[in-house]
């Protein structure tokens, strides 16, 4: 008789899903702008340090969406993901990630790079997988000159923030 037990097997990737979609929501609403997603990918009584920030999630949400807002654009890139049970209702994950900032410095234009890990805990409530503690480290940074003369080509489809990107609208047009 075989030891695989397919209802644990697939409660496991349900919940693999799961935590993931909250990692992906987090990232896409810091760089959408879109706060009300990025509360979604945390419990409401949840702790985050980012150095610059230790506080509850909710209140990180509204720091981080107010610190990316300032800058002219940001994209996150999700690497590994990484993901250990611990019971059926809690686990310990690592994200790997690359992040890049289009900021200001001394009047120019620069690109700030940075690459680092959020630690996390995830936690099952009422049937929902939400980070509960996030701990975030950087690994290397750099600030480089602006050097993105392609994106002066007329006719190219730019992203934007909020409501304005057209990940949100959806204008297909004719």
């Amino acid at each position: 008789m075989s030891g695989f037990d397919l209802e644990a097997e697939v409660r496991d990737l349900a919940a693999r899903r799961d935590i993931t979609e909250a990692v992906h929501n987090y990232m896409r609403a810091q760089d959408r702008l879109l706060p009300d997603l990025h509360r979604s990918a945390f419990h409401e009584d949840g702790q985050v340090d980012c150095g610059v920030f230790k506080g509850s999630t909710y209140a990180f949400v509204d720091f981080a969406q107010q610190f990316l807002g300032d800058l002219k654009a940001s994209q996150h890139l999700i690497g590994q993901i990484q993901i250990h049970f611990d019971g059926a209702e809690a686990a310990d994950g690592e994200v790997y990630f690359i992040a890049w900032h289009r900021i200001v410095e001394e009047g120019a234009d620069k690109d700030l790079l940075v690459a680092g890990r959020y630690v996390d805990r995830y936690e099952k409530r009422d049937g929902i997988w939400r980070i509960a503690r996030r701990h975030e480290l950087i690994d290397w940074a750099r600030t480089d000159p602006v050097s993105d003369s392609f994106m002066a080509i007329p006719g190219l489809l730019l992203g934007a923030r909020g409501a304005a990107d057209f990940s949100v609208t959806r204008a297909w047009g004719g």
